[in-house]
Formats: C-alpha cells, sequence, structure tokens
C-alpha cells in the first residue's frame, strides 16, 4: 500500500479534536508584574504546583486582588495573585482563625454536648464562645491545648463545601447546635451559606482558612476566661468565652507573653493605687477622684500643654451645659444622642425646665465663639484652644480606668482658616503633635494614618477632593521628613462624616500602640452653625475648620504615660521630685536647711526624719518610686553635701549641696522650656 494511502476503518488523531466550545481563559498577573493565561476557574494551588512542588508546599493561602482567599478557591476572573506563606504578616490572622476552629473541635471532643456559637479573630488573638451548663475555668486549658496539639498534629486539611440554607439549619438542628441555626437565619438571603470541615469536624464560617489544621503550628496559648451574653444581650443565655492567642513563631508568641507579663506591672490602675494618685468608686462611675499626688502629674501635664499653645493658639472656655437645641443644630442630639447625658433643674417648682446637654465635645462651643464679631480673611487663621472637661456616656462594661472614662479633659483645638491655609496648618499641627511626643519619652516609632470620605458624607465632592489632596500632599511629606521614624497609612472611607482626618498612632516602653492624636478637617459645622468670614471680594465663605487634638483625653494620656513610665515619671514630671532624709537624728538640722534649699528653689520635695534604719526608707521611697533621694547625716552636714540615690540606679554618690541642687533644677526644668531659655 502506498505511504500516504489512508487505511481502511475508523481514524482519528490529536489534530482531529477539536473543542465543542473554546476554553475560557484568565489573566493572572504575578507580583513581578509577568502575566500568564489560564483557564477559567484554575485554583490557586493548581498555579502554585505548576510554578514549583515547593511553592504549594509553603503556601496557606493567596491574595487575589489584595483580598485574602482560600488557596483552593477556583479564579473566576483576570485578578492579581500573591501566594501568602505563614512567615508573611497577613497570616497571622489566618493562622488564629484556624486556631479558633481547632479550639472548638478540641472542647467539643472532651466535652460533648457543648454548643459552639462564635470564634473571630481580634488584635491581640481570637476568642470563641460555648454554651454548656458548667462554665469552662483556667484549670480547663491545660486539657484543651492537649488536645489542639493532637489535633494540630493530625495535619486534616481544611474544604470548603456550600450548603442550602436548609441542609444547613437541618444538620445543626440534628446535631443541637441551635445557635448554629440562629446564626443561620441571620445570614442575608444573598449570601452563600459556607462550612469548613477539618476532618470529622464542621463549622458554618465565612473563611477563609489556611490548607491544613498542621499550619497552625505549636505557637499558640489560651490566655483566660470571660462571661459573655449570647449577641450581647443580658436577655440571652450566658456564654463562656474563651480567649487565645497564636502567632507564627514561638518567640513572637514569646514577647507578647513578656509583654502582657510587663503591661501587669505597669497597670496604671495599680500603679495608682500604690502611688497614691487616684481612685475610682461607685457614686461616681467614670469619672477619676483625683488625689495630690496624681493631680500634680495631671496640672504638670496641663501646663505643658499651655507653654506649647501660647505661641499660636488662644485659650477659651464655652459652657459646660447648653440647651439641647444648640445640639439639634449641630447634629449630634441626632447622631450622637445615645453618647450624650442630659441635665433638667432638679427642683420640682423650677421656672426653667428645659432639658439641657451637658457637653461632649467643645465643637460647638469654639464655632459660637468664632461667630461672635464679624471676620475678616486678614484674621484667618483663628486658633482657639479649651482644656475642656467633656462628658460621654460609656457602657459600665467598656469603662477602664483611665483609659475609658465618662468625664474627662480634651486638649482640644479648632482652627478656622481658608482653603489654602489647611496644608500648611495641617504642617504645623503635626510638628506640634511629634515633638509632644518626643518630649514625654515616646521616641520610637510614629503612625500617622489618613482617613478618606465615608460613602455617608456630608459636604460637596469637590470640597473632599481639595481635603484629600491636601492631606495626601502632607502625609508624604510628613513621611519624608520623619527620618524612618514616621510610618504612614492610608485607610480608605474610614473618614468622619464630615472630613478627612489624621490620626497619630504612638508606641510606648513596652512595644504597645496607642491612638492618641488626631486632625480633622470638616465641612459640616461651620455651616450649620452659618458661621463665616469676609473674603478679599468682601463676600461671605464658610471657613475650613479643623478639629485637633494632641493628647485627646488628657485622663486616657495620664494613664499611658503611668504605664509607659512604669510609674517612675520623668524628674520635671514627677509628683515629689526628691525627698530629704537623715542617717541619723544628727543630722535632722541639716536635712531642714536642705529641704528648705530644695523648696526655694522651685522642687516639690518632701522630708524624711523618721526614726526608722536608713534601708528601711531608702526601700519605701523607692516603692513610692522618688526620682532622687537625699541622704544627709553629720559627715554631709559638716561638709555640706548631700548623698544621692537615684531610683533604678545602684549605689550612691555624695555630691556638694550647691551641686546637687543645680543638676536637680536642671532636670526639673520640662524640655519645652530648656529649648525656650536655649539650654536643650
Amino acid at each position: 500500500m502506498p505511504e500516504n494511502t489512508p487505511a481502511a476503518g475508523f481514524q482519528f488523531g490529536l489534530a482531529n479534536l477539536k473543542p465543542a466550545h473554546p476554553t475560557e481563559k484568565i489573566t493572572v498577573t504575578f507580583p513581578d508584574g509577568a502575566q500568564r493565561e489560564f483557564p477559567k476557574s484554575t485554583t490557586g494551588l493548581d498555579i502554585a504546583k505548576g510554578i514549583s512542588p515547593s511553592l504549594a508546599k509553603r503556601t496557606v493561602a493567596m491574595a487575589l486582588d489584595g483580598v485574602l482567599s482560600d488557596l483552593a478557591d477556583p479564579i473566576e476572573q483576570d485578578a492579581r495573585i500573591e501566594f501568602v506563606n505563614r512567615d508573611d504578616p497577613r497570616a497571622l490572622e489566618l493562622i488564629r482563625h484556624d486556631a479558633a476552629h481547632v479550639l472548638a473541635e478540641a472542647v467539643q471532643a472532651l466535652w460533648p454536648g457543648t454548643q459552639v456559637t462564635i470564634g473571630p479573630v481580634i488584635d491581640s488573638g481570637f476568642y470563641y464562645d460555648f454554651f454548656r451548663n458548667e462554665p469552662f475555668t483556667p484549670e480547663d486549658f491545660a486539657a484543651i491545648e492537649k488536645k489542639m496539639r493532637e489535633i494540630i498534629a493530625k495535619d486534616k486539611p481544611f474544604t470548603k463545601e456550600i450548603w442550602t440554607r436548609e441542609q444547613t439549619k437541618q444538620v445543626f438542628r440534628d446535631k443541637g447546635e441551635l445557635f448554629k441555626v440562629e446564626l443561620v437565619d441571620a445570614i442575608p438571603e444573598n449570601q452563600t451559606i459556607r462550612i469548613y470541615k477539618q476532618g470529622d469536624w464542621f463549622d458554618l464560617c465565612r473563611g477563609p482558612h489556611m490548607t491544613s489544621t498542621g499550619k497552625i503550628g505549636s505557637a499558640f496559648k489560651l490566655m483566660k476566661v470571660a462571661g459573655a451574653y449570647w449577641r450581647g444581650d443580658s436577655n440571652n443565655p450566658m456564654l463562656t468565652r474563651i480567649y487565645g492567642t497564636a502567632f507564627a513563631k514561638q518567640e513572637d508568641l514569646d514577647a507578647y507573653l513578656h509583654q502582657i507579663e510587663e503591661a501587669e506591672k505597669r497597670d496604671h490602675r495599680k500603679l495608682g493605687r500604690e502611688l497614691d494618685l487616684f481612685h475610682f468608686q461607685e457614686e461616681g462611675p467614670g469619672v477619676v477622684f483625683w488625689h495630690p499626688k496624681g493631680w500634680s502629674v495631671f496640672q504638670g501635664l496641663i501646663a505643658y500643654m499651655r507653654r506649647r499653645l501660647a505661641a499660636d493658639y488662644q485659650e477659651v472656655n464655652a459652657p459646660q451645659i447648653l440647651d439641647k437645641s444648640l445640639w439639634e443644630t449641630s447634629g449630634h442630639w441626632d447622631w450622637y444622642r445615645e453618647n450624650m447625658f442630659a441635665a433638667q433643674s432638679a427642683g420640682d417648682e423650677a421656672e426653667d425646665k428645659r432639658w439641657f446637654a451637658i457637653k461632649p465635645m467643645n465643637c460647638p462651643g469654639h464655632v459660637l465663639i468664632f461667630k461672635h464679631g464679624l471676620k475678616s480673611y486678614r484674621e484667618l487663621p483663628i486658633r482657639l484652644a479649651e482644656f475642656g472637661i467633656v462628658h460621654r456616656y460609656e457602657p459600665s462594661g467598656a469603662m477602664h480606668g483611665l483609659m475609658r472614662v465618662r468625664g474627662f479633659t480634651q486638649d482640644d483645638a479648632h482652627v478656622f482658616c481658608t482653603e489654602a491655609q489647611l496644608a500648611d496648618e495641617c504642617l504645623k499641627i503635626n510638628d506640634l503633635i511629634l515633638s509632644t511626643y518626643a518630649d514625654f519619652g515616646f521616641e520610637g516609632e510614629l503612625t500617622v494614618k489618613l482617613s478618606t470620605r465615608p460613602e455617608k458624607r456630608v459636604g460637596t465632592d469637590a470640597a473632599w477632593d481639595h481635603a484629600e489632596s491636601v492631606m495626601t500632599k502632607v502625609l508624604e511629606q510628613i513621611k519624608a521628613e520623619g527620618h524612618n521614624r514616621i510610618r504612614t497609612e492610608i485607610s480608605p472611607g474610614e473618614g468622619a462624616f464630615y472630613g478627612p482626618k489624621f490620626e497619630y498612632v504612638l508606641r510606648d516602653a513596652i512595644g504597645r500602640e496607642w491612638q492618641c492624636g488626631t486632625t480633622q478637617v470638616d465641612f459640616n459645622l461651620p455651616e450649620r452653625f452659618g458661621a463665616f468670614y469676609i473674603d478679599e471680594h468682601s463676600n461671605k465663605v464658610a471657613p475650613v475648620m479643623v478639629h485637633r487634638a494632641i493628647c485627646g483625653s488628657l485622663e486616657r494620656f495620664t494613664g499611658i504615660l503611668i504605664e509607659h513610665y512604669a510609674g517612675h515619671f520623668p524628674l520635671w514630671l514627677a509628683p515629689v521630685q526628691a525627698v530629704v532624709t537623715t542617717i541619723t537624728s544628727d543630722g535632722d538640722d541639716y536635712a531642714r536647711e536642705v529641704f528648705e534649699a530644695c523648696r526655694k528653689a522651685g522642687l516639690r520635695v518632701e522630708i524624711d526624719l523618721r526614726n526608722e534604719k536608713i534601708n528601711y526608707k531608702v526601700r519605701e521611697h523607692s516603692l513610692a518610686k522618688i526620682p532622687a533621694l537625699l541622704v544627709v547625716g553629720k559627715k554631709e552636714a559638716e561638709t555640706r553635701s548631700v548623698s544621692i540615690r537615684r531610683l533604678g540606679k545602684e549605689g550612691s554618690s555624695v555630691v556638694p549641696l550647691d551641686e546637687a541642687l543645680a543638676a536637680l533644677i536642671d532636670e526639673a526644668t520640662a524640655p519645652d522650656v530648656k529649648r525656650m531659655k536655649g539650654i536643650a
């Protein structure tokens, strides 16, 4: 048969095969910018395996267009892909989420019949709420952690299934998981029901998860238990909430546990009692009873802020109680009433029975002060500052020492300026905030966040465009001038309804972050109150209003300072800067001389002439965090010297009295005063 003659019978080849429909393709963009086409519905795992088996093995999830997803999810459209391993900061949330699921499985394995409810990730770790007749206690943690390690060691894959609503409810109903049935009912109709399995155990969950339980690792720990009402409603059953934390590495967990230990030592509530600074009591929930020493620190903080503002700000004071009609005009009565306190005359026969509001913030009062009298563009910017006491309702469970109170003092200020002046004012405020934090010893990394327009907002798009453009440029300048100390972030949609804002987050001595300072642009309040200035064309123009706080709540900032310094304040801020004490009664007369010399020099000083051993006195004053102890005896009296012991330092040094006074006076001078005097 000739070579090219077709053979008899049925013939086919690959070249003859054609798909009925062309395979749909998607384009995937990799982190280096490279692009490849894949069939639609290709999974992230397939792509990772195609690159290398080792990549697939170490990848725990993927990010599609920046959104974390299960690695096994099909990719249905063009997307930018990133492979996430355990060491990626984004994986920490997944590790904790997976650990919460394993916690729930462990609890149900150990105590069958326990109902699981919800188990979200939180800033410090995760928790899971359980319903059981007998509440869990920390004594149960060892058994639970052991069971969790067993589950993790099995390394079961996390798999996702889509169930129907009725199927889901029936399955959980059959299991006796009535809280889960209620959760299913709460899921909007347009959302799919996702079930995640790890071996035989499963849970209702939105995801995502890592590829298997083994990826959680061993760096986890259960921390505490607490009671929690189902859905936060006291009419509902009480649940037991088990808190835990987890990290990618053991050293990260160890560092966190050390931080917790340090935080407990530094707890401002504990130190407040030990150092006799302040107290709270039931008759005044959420308001501070300042003791003399605590009040000294608080007033030192205010005095410092007053000096810093003196050159550029005018200090004002707006009334504490104002008719509710004013708060209706400002919008607070409608939008903020649940956080406000109202007052009325207590007398039954009082002529005026109007309702008044105790001010929750200073802003409306400052607008009214600005409005009083005609203002020209030549007078702008006008900067009004107030150390105003405000009151805001906080639920009793939310209050936390000085950190969360109902009555507090704001180092509040409002700048009224033109649009052209906005950038300079933001930069000026930034310099003030950063230098203030540095003066109080916060010299580590700071974060400045720009929050942009939310969906619900007031003001024109043009005004928002201008403000956000200005603040974005300011943010870039802040970062450029920060010399790697300033980290910047943008939080899209997190601005206030009335304008974009900066938030300043500082880091304390043990690495905790505290959001304190704010700069907020306001398009709303001046217009609501009809505030205006006359521009160069004789037109009435609403000013740009900038809300500014440096410390925020001065009570809270004092609490932060107590914990930052562990009660050992720098000498310029310490309530008692020095104590003069004696070795024997032979030194009493000279001790009185030293005490008077310190007092006349402006030092906050006390004298201790008790007939006690010197070691006892040293220990007692050390526990009271006294920065300097001036010990005198017969020998010191003869040489007109003092023996100085400094808190936190070993031993003592004997120096002439004049020299000791000069050194203490220098150290007791606030950093801003030193700069003004040119002695910094």
